[in-house]
């Protein structure tokens, strides 16, 4: 019997009972979830669930993933719930892209919409 895949999200769970299922259609549950969710599709560059939950007022037509980074992992400092349908959830990404590494500290803002969460945008405090 092999082992489950870990999500790379961080959450310690196997990517199946994680973000797969998002990554496979099913609407995330939170914000954080979202968020978690997004990390790994980065991870995993999968573009076309980037764009699909992001929030189409402020979505880019398309994503450049090359060169891919090495994301190192994940680190979430806060999940605040703005009402029913908004949050923000702050976060920091490590990676490394040409032997350097990198931390990426953003507080994004998520609004749902017919009951599935979306990215808007986010702020990169100091």
């Amino acid at each position: 019997m092999s082992t489950p895949i870990s999500c790379p999200c961080g959450s310690g769970k196997p990517y199946a009972d994680c973000c797969g299922p998002c990554h496979a259609g099913k609407p995330a549950a939170t914000a954080e979830a979202l968020m978690r969710s997004r990390y790994s599709a980065y991870v995993l560059a999968l573009e076309s669930y980037l764009l699909g939950t992001w929030h189409p007022t402020t979505r880019p037509v398309s994503l450049d993933l090359a060169p891919a980074p090495k994301w190192l992992g994940l680190s979430v400092k806060r999940h605040e719930t703005l009402g029913t349908d908004n949050a923000v959830v702050e976060f920091v990404a490590r990676y490394k892209v040409g032997g350097r590494a990198h931390r990426l500290h953003e507080s994004s803002r998520f609004r749902r919409e017919d009951g599935c969460w979306y990215y808007v945008d986010g702020e990169f405090p100091a």
